[in-house]
């Protein structure tokens, strides 16, 4: 049995190279590690349709690197840490590169960062802080995350100054590891930032893979999760809050072609001011192997000011009725007049109150931050975005 929600409005096929005819299957999506397999794109091709390409900085389109981004490492004992060639045969192990951008990514890095969390070990977290290439350069990058056999760590990658970039980020997840993973990006105004992050699951292995989309004029990011074993758990989740201006999108990618496995995807957002843009796209492909599969994804947006524009479509293909349980949920709107009368009637000034509405939305998913340093800075960020609209 197949059914599918997405057959109207998402796909292209693998032989169209993104060219942009229709396709009944996700699993047709075109990927290579070679840039030149993937046409330029135009922007009507239904993988970008969404993004403004004029603000790419050319990304898309060939656009050569001016200067590097840098990396820092900051990992507790035992960690290895490495910087790799591109010929490396650990790179490039957990996925291929799904769109031009990407590929170019991969064409263009020099040299990667490899970081590898020791077998059986329980490590404290490891911070990899990515700085851009300065205002009006352009980079590319490379980062390579390994979690052994029966490992556990904390990753933070955190991402911020000026200049467009665009990398790939792998996390190999081997069997019985538990990987956490939360992704900052808190870039400048300024910033260009298109990523893809690929993640693969053995065994039994364990992913929380975290978003948090807050700065940058132009963020796109792709997480893509695949499994080679039975038991694999994957929790994505995401919050982001769009200013005026800022177009920051999402596309999470799940690959269920294992039997037993589980995923779970959590995305918030919240906008405010003229233009601010989020997309939101979610796909879940559960294929004819995936028996007893256990998944759902929800996306929901809240509209803080008129102006603001929040775009949301979960897709999920199923090719086996043999599931555990399978289903998805997508809601956008603006603040609940009742919620705002019920705290106001308690005496609660509506601003106040508008600032308990927007903190309680996004408490599920701040409340999953197992650093919690990184939680109150995320907290102290949120707050300063509501204090910069009046809300």
């Amino acid at each position: 049995m197949a059914v599918t929600t997405q057959d109207q409005q998402h796909g292209l096929t693998a032989h169209s190279h993104g060219a942009g005819a229709p396709v009944s299957s996700r699993a047709d999506h075109f990927t290579s590690f070679d840039v030149n397999a993937f046409e330029v794109p135009g922007g009507r091709e239904e993988i970008w349709r969404f993004t403004p390409m004029k603000r790419l900085a050319n990304l898309h389109n060939g656009a050569e690197a001016t200067a590097k981004a840098t990396v820092e490492v900051n990992a507790p004992e035992g960690v290895r840490v490495e910087t790799a060639a591109k010929g490396d045969e650990r790179l490039g192990t957990a996925g291929t590169p799904g769109d031009r951008i990407a590929a170019q990514a991969w064409t263009s890095f020099t040299e990667a960062t490899v970081v590898t969390l020791p077998k059986d070990t329980k490590v404290g977290p490891t911070t990899i802080t990515v700085t851009g290439p300065g205002k009006g350069e352009v980079a590319y990058g490379h980062l390579h995350v390994k979690a052994e056999r029966f490992a556990e760590a904390v990753v933070v990658v955190d991402h911020r100054g000026s200049g467009a970039y665009a990398d790939n980020v792998e996390f190999v997840v081997e069997d019985g590891a538990h990987l956490t993973v939360v992704a900052i990006q808190d870039w400048a105004d300024d910033a260009v930032h298109v990523s893809s992050h690929h993640a693969k699951l053995g065994r039994d292995a364990t992913l929380k893979h975290t978003v948090i989309t807050l700065g940058g004029d132009l963020v796109r990011l792709t997480p893509v999760v695949t499994y080679t074993g039975r038991g694999g758990d994957a929790e994505l989740l995401g919050l982001y809050f769009a200013d005026a201006g800022q177009h920051l999108e999402h596309r999470t990618f799940v690959d269920h072609a294992v039997s037993n496995c589980r995923s779970n995807v959590v995305y918030k957002g919240a906008l405010q001011g003229d233009d601010a843009h989020t997309v939101w796209i979610g796909d879940v492909l559960i294929r004819a192997a995936a028996e007893g599969t256990e998944t759902f994804e929800l996306n929901r947006n809240l509209v803080l000011t008129d102006g603001a524009r929040a775009d949301s479509v979960p897709n999920l293909e199923i090719e086996t009725g043999e599931i555990e349980g399978a289903g998805h949920a997508s809601a956008t709107g603006r603040f609940d007049d009742e919620q705002l009368f019920y705290l106001q009637a308690r005496g609660i000034p509506e601003e106040q109150a508008r600032r308990l509405v927007v903190r309680g939305f996004f408490h599920e998913i701040l409340l999953k931050i197992d650093v919690p340093e990184v939680r109150e800075r995320l907290e102290a960020a949120i707050e300063a975005e509501l204090e910069a609209v009046g809300a």
